[in-house]
């Protein structure tokens, strides 16, 4: 594909178990809906090959897609994947239609940066353990964010960040936090090594 961020799709007619499983055998095709955006769904396949290269790509899951559908074009993300429980190929995709008006709630990957200079691991010995790899965000399209970064450098040993520390690009919100205080979770904390003290009490 010329863009990373698009995908070529046809409308189905035959719906069922049965029909989605020749469509995957016979047609090397995946079965999938697009719905929402105050439209009557319409159900769709899309070539396993491009889905499967598409998919490749981390950004993809959290990026706008532009859907060729029928000589038009739609304008989605999407909101569930499906996957064989043991080729762990793609079996259906659900997309999301959106417009310029609505936000939508979308999972964004979290990138841990800096974590090579951290001081609390280079200076003070402590040990990394991230709580969370992505976030509920809600925002409109336009600001949706390919990741969330997480700047390690100056976190100290023992400490916790939480998901009111991080920084969000400007429309995005967390939707954790709208439920209240008491959903500030963890996002990534820092600690001694485990047996560390008992290493050391020894060697004295």
């Amino acid at each position: 594909m010329a863009n990373p961020f698009s995908l070529n799709a046809k409308t189905r007619e035959a719906q069922g178990k049965g029909a989605s499983r020749r469509l995957r055998r016979e047609e090397a095709r995946i079965p999938g809906i697009i719905y929402g955006g105050g439209q009557a769904p319409t159900m769709i396949s899309v070539e396993t090959r491009e889905l499967a290269k598409a998919l490749e790509n981390e950004a993809f899951y959290s990026h706008v897609l532009s859907i060729a559908l029928d000589g038009g074009e739609v304008k989605a993300v999407i909101k569930d994947l499906q996957r064989h429980p043991a080729k762990n190929v793609p079996t259906h995709i659900d997309l999301l239609r959106i417009d310029d008006t609505h936000k939508i709630q979308m999972h964004v990957p979290l990138h841990f940066l800096n974590e090579d200079k951290c001081v609390g691991v280079k200076a003070q010995g402590g040990v990394i353990s991230h709580q969370l790899s992505e976030v509920l965000v809600s925002c409109l399209a336009k600001d949706l964010p390919e990741f969330i970064g997480v700047d390690m450098e100056a976190v100290q040993n023992n400490q916790t960040l939480h998901l009111s520390d991080l920084k969000l690009p400007e429309g995005v919100t967390l939707v954790e936090l709208s439920h209240g205080p008491e959903h500030d979770l963890p996002v990534v904390s820092l600690h001694s090594p485990r047996g560390g003290g008992s290493d050391e009490a020894a060697t004295a």
